[in-house]
């Protein structure tokens, strides 16, 4: 599923057997939450999906999409279902790194 509503941020998502990548892109702000909530809902309530957040090609988030990122790690924590962002720009590391959220996001830390 593409978002393609602002031009700026896009999500893709590709699934293999048994895991779901989430490819995002451009900006992850208040703008563009709604598309990225539609994205996740189905993907977030699936235990059996190993559920991964591709950050490559993220050039920004705000506060929002930090906000989901965690509403997203808390409900799979409570499934025992794993979720893993992964390859973070440095920039947005820097943010997770500032903020103290970098730990939640990290694979060993969240794998189940």
């Amino acid at each position: 599923m593409n978002t393609n509503k602002n031009e700026k941020f896009n999500a893709t998502t590709e699934r293999n057997e048994g895991s779901c990548t989430v490819y995002l892109s451009g900006e992850l702000d208040l703008s563009v939450a709604p598309d990225f909530r539609l994205v996740m809902e189905p993907l977030v309530g699936d235990s059996d999906l190993d559920l991964l957040i591709n950050m490559r090609d993220l050039k920004y988030i705000d506060s929002t999409g930090i906000g989901i990122l965690l509403s997203i790690l808390k409900a799979r924590h409570g499934m025992n279902a794993r979720f893993v962002v992964e390859e973070v720009p440095t920039q947005i590391q820097k943010l997770f790194d500032m903020t103290g959220i970098a730990k939640f996001f990290s694979p060993n830390e969240n794998s189940q």
